[in-house]
């Protein structure tokens, strides 16, 4: 049926989704000074969190501190929701701590709702964007209503809306996440551009009744005593307000997800899509880790003011008569009620390979794509992607250099980096070992690799940033002051020594010298260091982590330069891969889809191998 239409207006920027990605993606465009539209399917649904309410976690809380550090909002967001925070990984090395906090699902899309609608330059609808096409020097978008935008740049950010179909055992229906519509429309427009979408699936757990659960039955998780932020700007840490539980299946469990796994969508052979790798189905789990005699569950609250809870790790696409059946065979759980029934959900999604490292779309200029749609999983990873799609599409308008992070810079420099070099066969998940460089990438020093660029682009305000240089410049002195401060060999300091399990000393030590040793560390020399100016604590951390491994982070800045001179490297953007002489079949069409920039992502495409990179640069130095 075709439909009247009308013209809506002009604008800059239009941001299609109102996700994680969509909302930081508009907030930047907005904040860089271009007149920007984000379009929802729902406004009841902004900043939406359809799976685990939670925020950060092993390798995305470093998301999120870089985020924060470069001017995005959802550190902001989560410190001001937290229902509880925990420092993960404190047992292991710096590199893979990873601040995680459960967070009231429905506070956090009101707040990110209430920045939005309060944002200058941003304006906010509720429309499904229905249709988007070449405009002149833009894109023209059309909303179901009618309604037609002329932008210059459009940002797509669909999230798992885009021809959204649910999965819940033999029933199958198209829609978005938590009932919501899904964009079937706009999938079709996508296609007939030329886009190279497939389609990736994902799942959730079942939300339960609080009262129907005997938590006496289940471990307790409490939040850490002493809690930290996401955001550089919070001023007070949050404070644990819920506990959250951990349970397991057993074979009871086991044995009737097997007995009914043939009515799984998954393994009848009715869901096309690709899920996750990296966070399978309960039911996934059980087939793959046949051995395993059984799994982790976590229980964990939605919100301040609701009764929902969460199954971390159980989520299905079982029958509802089935989850119900082997949820009740777990220890606490004997009597649950499901609120919310688990269900599988299969989306669009463009291959990330179609992408530049702006996160334009190949071939369409002025066209970005950012999170799910880009072939990624996770709130962080989505929020990162459209930080850097709104940031780069604001400066294209403005004819300014865009921002392209590096590997070596940051973990969203990583993310994209390996969506648009190596692509993804499956919802790419960050995680700390994705990164060659995770110990110069810390959550502690995201402020000082970050926030000089968000200050320069203008997203990081003057007080914010002053704030930063003030213990970046504490940490020089007192890392200087920490070289240079000895100590001699004394009755109390080798008690303390002996005790600590490491040997007393026989003639005099620097500080720094004491705290490289691994029973060591800054603030138990405290009481013999006389001289020790007060510290904020994220100073005192940053300095004892700098000494301590002082000698890794030289060798891993050693590897950084020489991949830095790689990258120095250009590859002619009219290169002809099929004049190389010598290269294999699979490394010239590899290289001929990516068309890399530098010799560096040459060498990061899967498929080309370091004999591939020597005889390119070869004929590189030849021609």
């Amino acid at each position: 049926m075709s439909i009247t239409t009308y013209f809506a207006g002009n604008y800059d920027i239009a941001v299609i989704g109102g996700g994680h990605a969509g909302v930081e993606a508009a907030l930047a465009g907005a904040r860089l000074g271009l007149k920007t539209i984000i379009f929802t399917i729902s406004l009841d649904w902004v900043g939406n969190m359809p799976c685990n309410p939670s925020i950060g976690g092993t390798a995305k809380g470093h998301l999120v501190r870089e985020l924060d550090a470069l001017g995005g909002e959802m550190g902001k967001a989560a410190d001001k929701t937290t229902l509880q925070s925990r420092m993960l990984n404190r047992g292991k090395g710096p590199a893979v701590h990873s601040l995680r906090a459960q967070i009231d699902r429905r506070a956090y899309s009101g707040y990110m709702k209430h920045a939005i609608e309060l944002e200058e330059n941003l304006e906010v609808r509720q429309a499904e964007i229905v249709d988007i096409k070449k405009g002149g020097d833009g894109w023209l978008l059309t909303t179901n209503l009618g309604a037609e935008y002329s932008v210059k740049a459009a940002i797509i950010a669909t999230g798992t809306f885009l021809g959204g179909k649910v999965f819940v055992g033999e029933v199958n229906y198209e829609s978005g996440p938590d009932g919501s519509f899904p964009a079937k429309a706009l999938a079709n427009s996508l296609k007939a551009l030329g886009l190279p979408l497939r389609r990736f699936k994902t799942g959730t757990p079942a939300r339960v009744l609080k009262s129907s659960i005997d938590f006496s039955k289940l471990e307790l998780q409490e939040g850490d005593d002493k809690t930290e932020p996401f955001s550089y700007s919070t001023k007070e840490a949050p404070v644990n307000t819920a506990v959250c539980h951990i349970g397991y299946t057993n074979e009871k469990t086991k044995e009737i997800i097997l007995e009914n796994l043939h009515r799984s969508p998954l393994y009848a052979g009715v869901i096309e899509g690709v899920g996750p790798r990296y966070c399978p189905s309960i039911e996934d789990k059980i087939v793959r880790f046949a051995d395993k005699q059984r799994h982790q569950m976590f229980v964990e609250p939605c919100g301040a003011d609701t009764e929902e809870m969460y199954l971390q790790g159980m989520s299905s696409s079982l029958p509802e008569e089935v989850q119900l059946k082997f949820y009740r065979t777990m220890s606490g759980l004997e009597n649950v009620k499901i609120m919310r029934t688990a269900y599988a959900i299969e989306y669009d999604c463009i291959d990330p390979l179609a992408l530049t490292y702006t996160l334009e779309i190949k071939g369409h200029s002025g066209l970005y794509g950012a999170g799910q749609f880009n072939g990624s999983s996770g709130y962080e990873e989505a929020a990162a992607q459209g930080l850097i799609a709104g940031i780069n599409a604001a400066l294209k308008i403005k004819d300014e250099p865009p921002l392209i992070l590096s590997r070596a810079s940051s973990y969203i420099g990583t993310l994209i980096d390996d969506l648009v070099t190596k692509g993804c066969s499956d919802p790419y998940r960050m995680m700390t070992s994705r990164s060659e460089y995770r110990l110069l990438l810390r959550q502690d020093n995201a402020d000082e690799r970050m926030m000089p660029i968000g200050h320069a682009l203008g997203l990081i305000s003057d007080e914010t940033y002053n704030e930063f240089l003030e213990r970046k410049s504490q940490k020089e002195a007192e890392i200087e002051r920490v070289n240079h401060t000895h100590l001699g060999p004394s009755p109390e300091l080798n008690a303390l020594l002996e005790q600590a399990g490491t040997a007393p000393l026989k003639a005099g030590a620097s500080l720094a010298e004491l705290i490289k040793r691994p029973q060591l560390n800054y603030e138990m020399l405290a009481p013999f260091d006389k001289n020790r100016p007060s510290l904020p604590q994220m100073v005192k951390d940053k300095v004892e982590i700098e000494i301590k491994y002082e000698g890794y982070l030289t060798r891993q800045q050693a590897q950084i330069d020489e991949m830095l001179r790689l990258e120095r490297r250009a590859i002619p953007k009219d290169i002809n891969y099929d004049e190389v002489y010598g290269l294999r079949l699979e490394a010239r069409e590899k290289l001929k889809k990516v068309m890399p920039s530098n010799i560096g992502q040459a060498a990061r495409i899967s498929g080309v191998s370091p004999a591939d990179v020597s005889v390119l640069m070869i004929h590189l130095t030849k021609n």
